[in-house]
């Protein structure tokens, strides 16, 4: 979905813990959100190209490369030094939003207090990473949705199961059932915010569907009426 009005956000990686060959994807997946204005890197480039940030790639896509020396063996120095600059960032006042390129739980608290300041937080990161920070951001975008799966360079489409069809079904069924509309009859859009709003991960590509109308049909169990932007939905009686 793209925004009517252009978000400033800035966008911070973690090098450590996410390859940089999904750059391409997700610096798409971003520019649907806003304006990626700041873009920087963090980690140890120091003893070689850590998930393979090169310094073509690098400047590839304008990214901003933060040294940070490992001092310590097992301390990771770049999460400090992102969580610095994010706090610096956050208080300039100049961006409406942050996204944070991570599969790693420290940074649930970060993500947290950008919220708590009433700043908008995007998460990008694997289908590994746990829920805690899932949880902390506004939305959280899985790389596997959005990865180039062929060495064309298309996008495969994965069919899915039953058993995601069932997850899907009952996180729908879930938010429809909690209106208020005395005929059960609810607005696709509203249902779509709400998703968003209860669970952050929801995606309707996690499904196989590019659209929200495509996986209420494709699951079979509402109700549809209207058509174009009006499409209204409901629970089938049992």
């Amino acid at each position: 979905m793209t925004n009517t009005t252009t978000e400033r956000l800035a966008v911070l990686i973690d090098a450590e813990n996410v390859p940089a060959k999904h750059v391409a994807e997700i610096f798409e997946e971003v520019a649907t959100l806003g304006e990626a204005s700041l873009r920087r890197i963090y980690g140890d480039f120091s003893g070689g190209i850590p998930q393979g940030w090169s310094a073509e790639k690098l400047a590839e896509y304008a990214i901003v490369p933060h040294q940070q020396f490992a001092n310590t063996t097992g301390k990771n120095a770049g999460d400090i030094a992102l969580v610095i600059d994010a706090m610096d960032i956050l208080h300039s006042g100049r961006f409406d939003g942050f996204v944070l390129v991570s599969s790693d739980s420290d940074f649930t608290r970060l993500a947290s207090r950008i919220r708590e300041q009433g700043l908008r937080v995007y998460g990008i990161g694997e289908r590994k990473t746990p829920k805690a920070f899932v949880a902390a951001c506004n939305r959280f975008i899985l790389i596997e949705n959005i990865k180039k799966e062929s060495s064309s360079g298309e996008k495969t489409k994965k069919a899915p199961s039953k058993k995601d069809l069932n997850h899907a079904y009952q996180l729908i069924r879930n938010v429809v059932l909690k209106s208020d509309e005395p005929d059960g009859w609810v607005t696709l859009g509203w249902v779509g915010r709400q998703l968003s709003m209860n669970y952050p991960d929801f995606d309707t590509r996690t499904y196989g569907s590019n659209r929200l109308s495509d996986l209420v049909r494709e699951i079979g169990k509402f109700e549809e009426t209207g058509e174009n932007g009006n499409i209204r939905i409901r629970c089938k009686e049992r």
